[in-house]
């Protein structure tokens, strides 16, 4: 490699070939040029002139010029010229190439993918081999270092890597590195992911051993990590953690279902100096239990991302009681003691049997009660055996019931034969003293949980003895009489304690296992009661090292049913595991601790970033230059020969399009990537000679295409209503498109939509201020209707994105604006949804202002106009059905007149003045 100054040839040796160019310069110089052949027939003219002696022409001096150029340009092109390359790898030998490829270095894959890039191409100027190691963790058996190998191969296993969802082992990867028998003296770069290691310290000194070493770390270390949520009242707590102090940083926790609809979104902010950031997200349970994922927007990364199973569900359970509140000395209540229990993770309601059965109620917890009636016992069988969980409690009324004829039975709505009577301290079924509780038998739901030696029964309602009593026991007591019972029916699950849900009887209620074995038994209504079993879970669905869910790779195994006792891992990564009705959550992020950065390299390590210097390589420039001296040569030798005027029109034209070809072959990749857009001019010509509706693409293929259909529809109903006859509707990239020639722009909001470029801000602003309109619609007017407060997911979204536009004060639409009466006369603007607010700008639209640049809804009018290439709607409208769709119709048409027309229909507003004057 030869450098001079600024500019390194790679291949210096080729330039050796100009030494030559001298000879060439003679050899053309004496070598005459092709002779001219001219037809000329009167040669018995010349046959009486006297032959003098000629000396043979040359080959014009500014032609031999331009064949030395091109010479030359070739020659320097072929020792690949570099200005300013980047120089990572000082001296020679071979190059180590160390990648951390565990859950933090997605953040930045691309950015660690383009260095990567150019060490392999340096490396490869230098002739260097190479040995590609990774750190992330690995099957038994694998190795995380291959090598020495060629450049070529090296790029083949670079572009197979990609990120995975688990952390790094430097430790084990030093082993394999030890194991490699590497010349010295080599260079090792560490391409690290920022996160510190048990080993790190060690592992870059045995790097440094092998000759040098350089680090590369990122300058951005806010690699964040989402913890579980707490499933502590009626909302999720969130905390995010990162691993630096740092200034205010503001980010967005995502909820989202398993099909990917955004459910909630909400804030956390770290505060200047804070590594913790708490948030919280509260939704109707309905809306809250199909949350199965929880992100931070914006990461890619494992740990950002927590994937929710039916442990987090909260389910609606039911507390038998004749009030919805309680009485005025709460710790005599029976129901007390369980809605304290129940509170923090499931949804408490009170009402009567049949109240609750008519509600959607997972759980109905019932205290003491005697005899029910028969059409209760009905009722509530019915809806056991559909997938309910009936839990009663025993106490005084149960027990006088059971004195009654023989006893209660299964008919009674009780799991087990009850005996006559109660068992009580000092009574005629008695015992000396109050009993503590036994081990919970292998059959029972609370199998895993330890009975604190302080818990104490002094009564008891006593199961009789039968066949199948030891089945259907849960809970003994020390000398073995039932404490808690069950009974399987369809379903659902009808369980009893044999003893009061407060104090009267037992300690049980004051008890922390109450409120385990409470929450067991909620967890049965949904499959999620954790019953101790050896049955392991297969993965269903996984993590990539992106978090993105998928199938399960080859090498996933099993998960051991007993619990998360180890993080994720290439055998088990995280995801989804069990059965399709019974998932289980295996996530990274729980298993994490405190994320810590790298510590500092052994001294003598060259610390680099991950961004690259602009390096630029002359060889295409070059190429495409000796290509433009070649053309050239070959049209001036056509003049010179007397063929250069003689071409006809379509030869000239062939030939100009055969240089523009190989010229367009030629240039380099970069700059073609400069210029390459649409057609501008087809563009305007396209939006000008008709009417067309417009729409701004938003990256997500699914709005867009709702966007398209949905105006492609308000354009038919124009065209048949008014005197508009839209043309098909086009889609607009802010980014690179004219946007002046349209009067309304169409915006629908998403979630993941990027912020503004300063170059967009300026043309949408400038957009603005001539004339035009932007309609925002926010698309979550569900969300709002729903108890989001002043807006949802979307309005959020929009406020971040438009925070530099210069939006004019806003004001919902007043009953007197031009847009409710611009065609037809409109008091509200549904969309597929109804409700809300329309907003547009303060004093605009009345009689003695402008049109509003923006419109602001929620309402989804692009999803309520869609219609399939069949002519079918393509979403429901909610919830007026189809007459709210005509309605919807109607807002786009008045939309449309009145960016079209402006305030011509303002005047309407002296109407009524007009016709009192008029006597009317």
């Amino acid at each position: 490699m030869l450098t001079l100054g600024s500019l390194v040839f790679a291949q210096p040796w080729i330039l050796s070939a100009l030494a030559g160019l001298p000879i060439i310069w003679l050899l053309l110089r004496v070598t005459p040029p092709s002779p001219r052949r001219i037809s000329f027939p009167g040669i018995r003219l010349l046959a009486e002139l006297r032959a003098d002696e000629e000396t043979p022409d040359t080959t014009p001096w500014w032609l031999l010029l331009l064949r030395m150029l091109f010479l030359a340009a070739v020659i320097i092109a072929l020792s690949q010229p570099l200005v300013d390359p980047n120089r990572d790898l000082p001296g020679e030998g071979t190059l180590v190439l160390v990648i951390d490829d565990g859950w933090a270095a997605a953040r930045d894959w691309p950015t660690r993918v383009e260095r990567i890039e150019r060490l392999l191409s340096e490396a490869e100027r230098d002739d260097r081999p190479v040995v590609l190691v990774t750190t992330a963790d690995r099957a038994a058996g694998e190795t995380g270092a291959v090598g020495p190998i060629p450049v070529a191969e090296a790029r083949k296993l670079v572009a197979a890597l990609e990120p995975k969802p688990w952390p790094t082992n430097r430790t084990k990867t030093m082993a394999d590195l030890m194991a490699l028998e590497i010349e010295a003296p080599a260079h090792a770069v560490w391409l690290t992911d920022g996160i510190a290691g048990a080993t790190d310290r060690e592992f870059g000194e045995a790097l440094q051993r092998l000759g040098s070493l350089t680090e590369v770390r990122s300058d951005d270390l806010g690699t964040l990590v989402l913890r579980p949520p707490a499933n502590e009242g009626r909302v999720f707590q969130i905390e995010v953690v990162r691993p630096v102090k740092g200034p205010e940083q503001h980010i967005w926790v995502r909820a989202s279902d398993h099909g990917g609809r955004v459910l909630a979104r909400a804030e956390a902010v770290f505060k200047e100096g804070a590594t913790q950031a708490e948030t919280e997200i509260s939704l109707p349970v309905e809306l809250r239990n199909d949350i199965t994922r929880l992100s931070i927007e914006g990461e890619v990364t494992v740990a950002a991302t927590v994937l929710l199973d039916n442990r987090f569900l909260r389910r609606p359970v039911g507390l038998v009681s004749q009030t919805d509140f309680q009485g005025a000395q709460p710790l005599l209540d029976e129901l007390h003691y369980i809605d304290r229990a129940l509170g923090p993770f499931a949804e408490v309601r009170r009402g009567n049997v049949d109240t609750l059965l008519r509600g959607e109620t997972a759980v109905i917890v019932m205290p003491d009660t005697g005899v029910l009636p028969h059409e209760q016992i009905t009722a509530l069988d019915a809806w056991i055996r559909r997938g309910g969980v009936l839990l009663r409690f025993a106490g005084p009324r149960l027990a006088a019931a059971s004195l009654e004829g023989n006893g209660l039975g299964p008919e009674d709505m009780v799991p087990v034969f009850l005996r006559r009577g109660e068992r009580a301290l000092g009574g005629a079924l008695s015992w000396a003293k109050p009993l503590p509780l036994a081990a919970f038998p292998s059959n029972s739901p609370f199998v895993d949980m330890e009975p604190p030696s302080d818990v104490r029964v002094s009564r008891q309602v006593l199961a009789e003895p039968t066949i199948d009593l030891g089945d259907r026991t849960w809970a003994r007591l020390s000398d073995g009489t039932p404490l808690v019972t069950a009974e399987r029916r369809g379903e659902g699950w009808l369980a009893l304690v044999h003893t009061t849900a407060n104090g009267n009887w037992t300690t049980l209620p004051l008890s922390g296992l109450f409120v385990n074995m409470l929450r067991r038994v909620v967890g049965l209504g949904t499959g999620l009661g954790r019953v101790k079993t050896t049955t392991a879970l297969a993965p269903l669905e996984t993590l990539d090292g992106f978090a993105k869910l998928g199938p399960p790779p080859a090498s996933a195994r099993a998960l051991d049913a007993d619990g998360e006792v180890s993080g994720p891992g290439p055998s088990r990564p995280p995801g989804y595991y069990g059965v399709e009705l019974a998932r289980r959550a295996f996530n990274l992020a729980p298993t994490l601790g405190e994320p810590v950065v790298l510590g500092p390299p052994p001294e003598g390590t060259v610390q680099r970033g991950y961004g690259l210097d602009a390096e630029l390589d002359l060889m295409p420039w070059l190429l495409v230059s000796a290509m433009v001296l070649a053309l050239l040569d070959l049209i001036a030798t056509l003049v010179l020969r007397g063929h250069g005027l003689r071409l006809s029109r379509k030869a000239s034209v062939a030939g100009a399009a055969l240089i523009i070809v190989v010229l367009a072959g030629l240039v380099p990749e970069s700059v073609l990537a400069q210029s390459r857009g649409g057609d501008p001019e087809g563009f305007a010509l396209n939006a000008t000679l008709n009417t067309r509706l417009a729409y701004v693409l938003t990256g997500d293929p699914g709005v867009d295409e709702t966007s398209r259909e949905g105006l492609e529809s308000l354009s038919q109903v124009l065209t048949e209503r008014t005197a508009i006859e839209p043309d098909s509707p086009m889609a607009v990239d802010i980014r690179s498109d004219e946007l002046a020639f349209f009067a309304i722009l169409y915006w629908p909001i998403t979630a993941t939509q990027a912020d503004l470029s300063e170059t967009e801000i300026r043309r949408l602003n400038a957009y603005m201020r001539n004339g035009g309109t932007i309609l925002f619609d926010t698309r979550d007017q569900y969300e709002i209707g729903l108890g989001a407060g002043g807006g949802g997911s979307g309005l959020a979204r929009l406020r971040q994105i438009s925070r530099d536009l210069d939006i004019p004060p806003l004001q919902p639409v007043p009953v007197e604006h031009v847009m409710t009466k611009a065609f037809y006369l409109l008091k509200e603007f549904p969309g597929r949804y109804t409700g809300g607010q329309v907003w547009v700008a303060a004093g605009e639209g009345t009689s003695d202002g402008e049109v509003s640049q923006i419109i602001i809804g929620a309402h989804d009018w692009a999803a309520a106009w869609a219609r399939s290439s069949d002519g079918l709607y393509r979403f429901p409208v909610i919830p007026g059905g189809e007459l709210q769709r005509e309605m919807a119709f109607r807002v786009g048409v008045n939309l449309v007149m009145y960016a079209l027309t402006g305030n011509y229909k303002a005047d309407q507003v002296h109407v009524p003045a007009i016709l009192e004057r008029l006597g009317h």
